[in-house]
């Protein structure tokens, strides 16, 4: 017999004539003011997801199941359903029992629903959350942005295996644990909101897959980037988006010095490879400085970073040198993610690489979600989003989707305005 979630009814309350659908109270609390219902219809229509028959799990549910997975990490498939429809309440005075699907059903839903729609559903809310009053989100007049890379390891199976593929470990001699996917992506420091990713196999290198985001880079910012991210192509493409750059280059990197700055810095041209003779150069402004610390090597305590704000008098030196340190946001955002959201050393537990790419952007999205929670509470109270706890505001998306009340797909419900977001 299927679990259920009752409600006990008072005396004298009557079941109302008509029984009401799953997919009208299905609840995730908080979240569906960044996801409402007629976005998560939108996507699921646009992607060819709509269900053609009244199923038990719908292509709607199942969007909202997926990214409760990614909030109840630790709970069991069918936990993960009682904790979405233990917010159902008594509608009209009556009462529903809601039966709790199979672990089977649940993975033939997920399949039927495959990526598509969680990928574009991420693609349509998630922007920069910044105002220009939030603390800490820009420089000057520019949004700070970083882009930055990592993998992701996923559950141990032959397809995984086979489409995604895994690190050689020790000296080359064996390979790793688990299968793993490279995502890169970019995320606005001040709010750590990831508002643009791609994905790929383990052998997909990082500049490749920072191709594929450049696109979401614009005038108004400024991109601050690792060293190994540096390439002519990869910055040529980034600086005819607009926004600004500012990356660090390796050290053996040749950089002629033509003109020495007031500021320490030096203008300088960055040339293709295949350029043999130099002559198609691209203005550069260089920076270089040392950092004090006894626990790194010699050869990782001195920068050169090369930027496009070529006017020193706009970004000086001794500001752009500790302005490339809010980069590391980024791994603060890496954090939240891989162990807050997930857990600590916990793979992805689907086991087809469709339901992988799936589980991921469901990830993404609640991280995304609760990002933008707290980027509201910040501004409201007029302090620093990097001052609120992550942690804090995951209990509150998982405490609000136990006990808020379900919501109807007739209902009027707006996506955030951009202003909220």
């Amino acid at each position: 017999m299927p679990d259920t979630v009752l409600g006990v009814p008072r005396a004298g309350q009557v079941k109302p004539p008509s029984d009401q659908r799953l997919p009208d109270h299905i609840s995730i609390g908080v979240l569906t003011r960044v996801f409402p219902p007629e976005l998560v219809d939108r996507v699921v229509a646009e992607a060819g997801r709509k269900e053609r028959r009244q199923r038990l799990l719908p292509a709607r549910v199942v969007v909202y199941y997926v990214l409760a997975m990614a909030l109840f990490a630790d709970c069991s498939y069918g936990e993960v359903m009682r904790q979405l429809v233990e917010g159902l309440r008594w509608a009209a005075g009556g009462r529903q029992l809601w039966p709790v699907p199979t672990k089977g059903a649940i993975f033939l839903a997920r399949q039927r629903l495959g990526s598509e729609p969680l990928v574009a559903l991420f693609g349509e809310v998630a922007a920069p959350l910044a105002a220009p009053g939030t603390v800490g989100a820009f420089y000057r007049d520019l949004r700070l942005v970083s882009i930055d890379g990592t993998c992701i390891d996923v559950a141990d199976t032959e397809a995984n295996d086979k489409t995604f593929g895994r690190a050689a470990s020790g000296r080359g001699e064996g390979v790793g644990a688990y299968p793993q996917l490279r995502l890169v992506g970019i995320a606005e420091c001040g709010t750590h909101a990831l508002f643009k990713v791609a994905t790929g196999a383990y052998t997909v290198g990082e500049q490749t897959l920072a191709d594929e985001v450049l696109g979401a880079l614009e005038p108004g910012m400024v991109c601050l980037a690792d060293r190994g991210f540096y390439s002519f192509s990869l910055w040529d493409r980034a600086r005819a988006t607009g926004a600004e750059l500012l990356w660090r280059t390796k050290s053996n990197h040749r950089l002629p010095v033509l003109e020495r700055l007031a500021d320490g810095s030096y203008r300088s041209q960055l040339f293709a490879s295949e350029d043999r003779r130099r002559q198609a150069g691209v203005d550069v402004r260089v920076i270089e400085y040392a950092v004090e610390d006894p626990g790194r090597p010699a050869s990782d305590t001195r920068y050169r970073l090369i930027t496009t704000i070529l006017d020193p008098e706009r970004a000086p030196a001794a500001e752009l040198a500790p302005l490339y340190p809010q980069r590391w946001e980024f791994e603060t955002t890496l954090d939240e993610l891989k162990s807050h959201q997930r857990g600590p050393r916990v793979v992805l537990r689907s086991k087809l690489p469709e339901l992988v790419i799936q589980e991921l952007y469901g990830y993404l999205c609640l991280h995304y979600a609760i990002r933008w929670l707290m980027h509201a509470v910040a501004i409201e109270a007029g302090h620093d989003p990097d001052q609120i706890s992550f942690i804090s505001a995951l209990r509150v998306a998982r405490r609000t989707t136990r006990t808020a009340p379900g919501f109807s797909p007739q209902g009027t419900r707006r996506r955030p305005p951009a202003s909220d977001r």
